[in-house]
């Protein structure tokens, strides 16, 4: 009965966005996978880009927490109540909803990872979980025919990790996942101000920097942007201007980390399908696509065509719909729980 009532959903449960799509109607929210709680009672503040504003300006008796770390639940019961937080966004006109849920998930994490997010998802309100693997949702989302028996090269770059996957006949024929990507940009921008700077800054911070000015070519024009933070020898407010030159130099280890994994995938690969590759290139998507000069690095350091997507943050999410709208097609290319569990 709950499924005359009830629209399928899509979740791209991210490490720094969670979107969501309904069958037929497309993306529907958009939100930071952030959450705002009370330390006292536990109760719920905010969620999504109001809890995202909060961050680094909390007083003692408020929190705000990213639930997902690497792109697996860190906190059970905080992704649990985001979940429910926006599935109730979606359904607010719908009383008797209780949706069947497609969930994308890191191609590397483990079987109790994956128990993890079909469990906190059925609490959270869906009548069935299925899960789909990240690069195998983005290859959808892109147009990839998944089922054709050629080798195509997915490189998802998103908040927690790198999910690089060769996929040919309606699977995953070899793959990693790295846990180095947008979060640890972040993480090696702001290091990087607190050395060369004298200057601590915030994730909110670091971010801007990445979506601003970071540059992966040595010799693309530089531009500079204005940051404020806080004086380590000092304790004063202070402002600093950055070049994309500094934010390179930041970023550029993490780069060649992803450049290597990419090779090791590679070197692992069939003969057939690597001809495949050569013939075709590689497919770039995820937030991290959206750095500047990043496809050129990557085509330089493999000697390879590099095609970033056109949309690349929402590959995922149009990749979970087309599942939607086929579900019995791509059916096999599911993980539920009564099959693998």
């Amino acid at each position: 009965m709950f499924g005359i009532f009830s629209e399928d959903l899509g979740i791209d449960l991210g490490t720094a966005n969670t979107l969501v799509c309904v069958k037929n109607k497309g993306v529907v929210l958009n939100e930071p996978s952030v959450v705002s709680i009370n330390t006292r009672s536990k109760d719920i503040i905010a969620v999504g880009e109001k809890a995202k504003k909060m961050i680094g300006r909390t007083p003692d008796s408020c929190e705000a927490i990213r639930p997902l770390k690497n792109g697996v639940i860190a906190d059970y019961e905080i992704t649990e109540k985001m979940l429910r937080e926006f599935y109730k966004r979606v359904h607010k006109r719908n009383f008797l909803s209780s949706p069947r849920v497609v969930i994308c998930v890191p191609a590397g994490v483990s079987q109790v990872e994956r128990r993890a997010v079909i469990d906190v998802t059925l609490e959270a309100g869906a009548r069935e979980a299925y899960l789909v693997e990240e690069p195998m949702a983005a290859a959808i989302g892109v147009g990839v025919n998944i089922f054709d028996p050629e080798g195509n090269l997915i490189v998802d770059i998103g908040g927690g990790t790198t999910e690089i996957a060769v996929i040919s006949l309606g699977g995953i024929v070899r793959t990693s996942s790295l846990k180095v990507a947008g979060d640890k940009f972040d993480v090696a921008i702001g290091e990087y101000v607190r050395q060369r700077h004298d200057l601590l800054i915030g994730e909110k911070t670091a971010e801007d920097i990445k979506i601003n000015i970071a540059t992966a070519l040595a010799g693309d024009e530089e531009v500079t942007y204005e940051i404020s933070g806080r004086n380590i020898l000092n304790g004063l407010p202070k402002n600093v201007i950055i070049s994309s030159l500094e934010v390179q130099e930041a970023i550029m280890p993490l780069i060649k980390k992803i450049v290597e994994e990419i090779k090791l995938v590679l070197e692992k690969t069939p003969p057939e399908l690597s001809a495949d590759i050569k013939r075709k290139g590689i497919i770039l998507t995820g937030g991290g696509a959206g750095i500047r000069g990043l496809d050129q690095k990557i085509a330089e350091s493999i000697q390879l065509e590099v095609r970033p997507s056109e949309n690349p943050l929402n590959c995922v999410v149009n990749g979970i719909e087309v599942l939607l709208q086929n579900f019995d097609e791509y059916k096999s290319v599911l993980i539920s729980p009564e099959k693998d569990y």
